[in-house]
């Protein structure tokens, strides 16, 4: 019964679409964070040169990518989305890297 009231309170779509709201902002800022240095670390496994070498270009590109996704993240419809936008990515990259990182042993 809880969990209904959560998941109605985070779906419903807010009043104002000028206001993005503490929720998404939040969501937007350390979901963000997580998924583009999870995807950083991933881009490092699956470029084919050594991890020393290959360290430049996540560096480079993480910036980009942590306001790409967190813009992302903002823009969506509702609280219940943002959520999601923030975790099941996160999740996907964390589970490639694993089967990356044993893979390559």
């Amino acid at each position: 019964m809880i969990f209904k009231n959560i998941y109605k309170t985070l779906s419903t779509p807010e009043k104002s679409g000028r206001r993005i709201g503490l929720f998404r902002t939040l969501c937007a800022i350390f979901g963000g964070l997580i998924v583009a240095y999870l995807g950083m670390t991933l881009l490092v496994f699956l470029i084919p040169t050594e991890a020393s070498k290959s360290i430049t270009i996540p560096l480079m590109l993480n910036t980009l990518a942590w306001a790409v996704v967190a813009l992302w993240i903002s823009i969506s419809p509702t609280k219940w989305i943002a959520l999601l936008r923030s975790v099941i990515p996160s999740f996907i990259f964390a589970i490639a890297i694993t089967f990356a990182y044993y893979g390559s042993k």
